[in-house]
């Protein structure tokens, strides 16, 4: 990185002036057998941001890798931990206790950050009859059942009481529009700290990005490499060329001497985006973190740009009968 001045590698947020490193670990398809060394590996080798969430299935296993790092002498205060209330929780009376599970699995006394995971009530699914619950009440029917009468202020307020009550020090939302963060902005008393999407060269969303920094919400990017992720969920996510093989991308890795993947990553950081990439290969997760010793340039940044094409690759219009982006 050219310059005098040494660039920040966090973002200070709005509230509490917490500062939430720019590069995490994403743990969403992290299989569970392999979940606890790999966030172990991570915390001893540079990382110190977890991204989980209930839905994944693994936070058990991210928080057995959360102890063998801090037994090796890690500090709890040195690690951000985000996790996220899942859709069949949002009911005022239910969510402390799904944070609360969190915490229990991740074995923690708080989190850095908890985040809604979609703008989605689903149905209730007690913890004891199944967890995670997914997205279909009954997983015999497949049928996906909304939760009547329950709104995004009932969420937004009860997430708000588990700051309060010290479970969570900053809360957020995922997955929500311009219109969402308008209608949130009217009545949170504690604003949202942070807004995590879907974002990458195929699916920019500037308009969103604009909005976000002009609430001062900081934006975490997930699915930072397009198709990757989906190939083994959606056929037709195979036949969209990989944001890694596209040779814009790749010439400018050339250029700049880094992996096509360092390249898409800093893209996100100078467009002021958080990454939490996930990778259970080692080389991969010391290369994922090695992104502050150079910069993409405004003309490349340019040819980036025209990369887009609108298309999102998590959306549960496509999985379930909730289009929130139509």
């Amino acid at each position: 990185m050219s310059g005098e001045q040494k660039e920040l590698t966090y973002k200070v947020l709005n509230r509490t002036g917490d500062k939430m490193p720019l590069v995490g670990l994403g743990t969403w398809k992290a299989e569970k057998n392999v979940t606890k060394k790999v966030v172990e590996f991570a915390l001893k080798n540079g990382y110190t941001h977890l991204d989980c969430a209930c839905d994944y299935g693994n936070e058990d296993e991210v928080g057995e890798g959360i102890k063998a790092a801090m037994d090796s002498g890690i500090k709890r205060e040195d690690i951000w931990v985000t996790s996220k209330l899942w859709n069949t929780y949002h009911a005022k009376k239910n969510v402390k206790a799904a944070c609360e599970k969190t915490l229990k699995d991740l074995g923690l006394k708080y989190l850095d950050l908890y985040l809604i995971h979609f703008p989605i009530a689903l149905k209730y699914v007690p913890i004891e009859t199944r967890y995670p619950p997914e997205w279909a009440f009954d997983p015999k029917d497949g049928k996906h059942v909304a939760e009547e009468g329950v709104t995004y202020r009932e969420t937004w307020e009860a997430m708000e009481e588990l700051v309060k009550e010290g479970l969570v020090k900053n809360i957020g939302v995922c997955n929500y529009n311009v219109s969402l963060l308008m209608d949130l902005d009217q009545y949170a008393k504690i604003k949202p700290a942070v807004l995590q999407i879907e974002h990458h060269p195929l699916l920019q969303q500037p308009r969103l990005l604009e909005f976000a920094k002009s609430k001062n919400i900081a934006v975490t990017g997930f699915s930072s490499f397009g198709p990757a992720s989906y190939v083994s969920i959606f056929d037709w996510a195979k036949s969209v060329t990989p944001i890694l093989e596209e040779k814009i991308i790749t010439d400018i890795a050339a250029k700049v001497k880094k992996n096509a993947g360092q390249v898409i990553l800093r893209w996100n950081i100078q467009r002021g985006v958080i990454v939490i990439p996930k990778s259970c290969n080692e080389d991969r997760l010391k290369s994922n973190l090695e992104l502050f010793d150079f910069s993409i340039d405004e003309e490349d940044m340019k040819k980036i740009a025209t990369l887009e094409k609108g298309t999102r690759f998590n959306d549960p219009g496509a999985f379930s009968v909730f289009p929130i982006y139509d």
